[in-house]
């Protein structure tokens, strides 16, 4: 036995520490927001650690098409891809990313605020989230009563309408006693704004204030109407209107064709006389023309001599800058040459600086060669020490004799006769209950038999299957439900999805290992508090978990995933 003891310490002193698990939490219940007003999404780390270097993701999850609510990453917020109606409203607090806590501010909330939010958090060795609900109040519009017409027995018409509520309000309309009336007509409909609710109803009422009331929660919102009997007369007032105006237009229409007739004769003199100034305006027009065109050569000789003066300059001009350009390119030649001497000498002196560099990165690449040869020495030497003392285990350590309890097993899992194999069957087998100790969301099985002292070791082949979970679990471990496979949770495992191995720590340990392992050994010491788990074909160490504490029997646990795996391959218990 103290062989044994000894030979696992070993081995355990050769695995990783692990750390403390992380968990992101959100509020307890949904959080109430007022339009109009600020809001604090809640999220956080516990236990409390900086998130400052991770990836912090907020995001709506009931909304189709673009999602971004705000994002953090490498130090800085990147909302290039936020949601449009989100823009200039979020906030992160970088203070207090430092002290874990990755709370949202959403400023000046809106109606279309609400709805599910996640908090999504990820470092480079774990991630969770967690999920607010966010529910948005806002107080409508007051309301407005408008006259919409009466009814064929007199009764007056009045609708009440008010928009931008959020949740639906409730309306009602009250007489000057205070009476509910009898409703009539409702239209609502909702959009980004809120709802917006419009009611009519039927008064009979003369000389009478009626009001409309819009209640939502402890807001209320109210206004009235007095109906007057002018209100109720006013059709026959209509009628008289309406025949007086077409009286008073007949009038109009004759009157003004007795002014048109007198007014036809003043216009046409006034046509007259307009047509002589017109005729004397176009003799001076003349006049000016033929002073224009006798001017006209004069000035453009002016204008030639004018050019040929211009040209004469310009010539000139163009030859002292040519004469400039010619002394600016020779003083530059003579600078680039002698700036391409000063290169050429750098150059050389660079050359043999490198050359003195290239012989000392030669010696340096020699000194690292010999060092990696005599690294690569002593890991093949502890490679093969370690490879003979798990050799050496399965020698001393009892193999034990794993039956698989169909009993615990999914209804979804297929466990043959005699216990030894277990499969996916995909869909669930008729005439299983779901007991208490079986698992209803994890594809798990137990073994029948467990351990509470001594050590003790067993062997699962895993080829062909690529989504597995193995290890021993406590007696009392819950089965039902979303379950985490780690130590707190009474599971000491390892498994795999797709081409990621993980250790089931407290935190989810990425295993990097040379080859795929297709039979795999669980070694325990119950006393010690040592599980490690071991590459049979390859004869390597996979993953150890040292320090634990035993109080119940542990059995051994095999899965096939959560919930749902296409792979009919199953999982075997070796006995040879």
């Amino acid at each position: 036995m103290k062989l044994i003891c000894l030979t696992l310490l070993i081995i355990s002193g050769i695995t990783d520490s692990r750390s403390e698990q992380y968990e992101v939490v959100g509020a307890a219940g949904p959080v109430l927001a007022v339009a109009g007003e600020d809001v604090i999404l809640p999220c956080s780390v516990k236990p409390s650690i900086s998130v400052v270097d991770m990836r912090v993701e907020w995001f709506r999850l009931d909304l189709r098409d673009s999602q971004l609510v705000h994002l953090y990453e490498d130090h800085v917020d990147k909302n290039t891809d936020q949601i449009q109606s989100y823009r200039e409203r979020t906030e992160l607090d970088h203070q207090e990313l430092q002290r874990g806590d990755a709370s949202l501010k959403l400023s000046s909330v809106r109606v279309s605020d609400e709805g599910l939010y996640k908090c999504f958090i990820q470092s480079r060795s774990w991630f969770d989230d967690a999920t607010v609900n966010v529910s948005v109040e806002a107080v409508g519009r007051p309301p407005v009563i408008t006259v919409d017409g009466f009814d064929h027995s007199g009764g007056l018409h009045l609708q009440c309408e008010s928009g931008g509520w959020n949740p639906e309000p409730d309306l009602e309309w009250l007489n000057s006693e205070g009476v509910r009336l009898s409703s009539g007509t409702t239209e609502k409909h909702r959009n980004t704004d809120g709802f917006s609710v419009k009611h009519t109803v039927t008064v009979y009422e003369r000389d009478s204030k009626i009001h409309c009331r819009f209640k939502l929660k402890h807001h209320m919102l109210e206004t009235l109407i007095i109906t007057t009997s002018n209100m109720f007369n006013s059709w026959r007032t209509s009628v008289i209107m309406i025949s007086v105006f077409v009286v008073l237009g007949v009038i109009a229409g004759i009157l003004i064709a007795v002014f048109a007739h007198k007014t036809k004769n003043k216009h046409s003199k006034l046509h007259d006389e307009h047509s002589q100034i017109q005729n004397e305006n176009s003799e001076l027009q003349n006049e000016h023309s033929k002073l224009q065109n006798e001017h006209s050569p004069l000035q453009n000789e002016q204008s030639k001599l004018q050019n040929e003066h211009s040209k004469v300059q310009n010539e000139y001009s163009k030859l002292q800058d040519e004469y400039s350009k010619l002394q600016n390119e020779h003083s530059k030649v003579q600078n680039e040459h002698s700036k391409l001497q000063n290169e050429h000498s750098k150059l050389q002196n660079e050359h043999i600086q490198l050359q003195n560099e290239y012989s000392k990165l030669q010696d340096e690449y020699s000194k690292l060669q010999n060092e990696h040869s005599k690294l690569q020495d002593e890991k093949r030497s502890i490679q093969q020490e370690r490879d003979q003392l798990l050799q050496s285990l399965k020698t001393i350590i009892p193999k034990v004799n794993v039956i698989l309890d169909a009993d615990t097993a999914h209804s979804r899992l297929i466990v043959s006769d005699d216990g030894k194999q277990v499969r996916s069957g995909n869909t669930q087998t008729e005439g299983v209950d779901r007991g208490k100790y079986r698992f209803d969301e994890n594809l798990g099985v137990l073994g029948k038999q467990g351990f509470s002292s001594r050590c003790f070791y067993f062997e699962v082949q895993v080829t062909g299957q690529t989504k597995w979970d193995l290890g021993v679990a406590r007696e009392s471990v819950y089965r039902k439900g979303s379950i985490f496979l780690r130590p707190e949770r009474g599971y000491w495992i390892v498994g795999r999805r797709d081409r990621r191995y993980r250790a089931g720590d407290s935190s989810d340990y990425s295993l990097s290992l040379r080859v795929d392992p297709e039979r795999i050994a669980v070694f325990v010491n119950y006393e010690k508090g040592l599980i490690f788990f071991y590459d049979v074909k390859s004869s390597s160490h996979i993953y150890t978990y040292t320090d634990q504490s035993f109080k119940e029997k542990l059995y051994p646990f095999v899965s096939l995933g959560y919930q749902w795996n296409g792979d009919s391959t199953p999982l075997i218990i070796c006995d040879d």
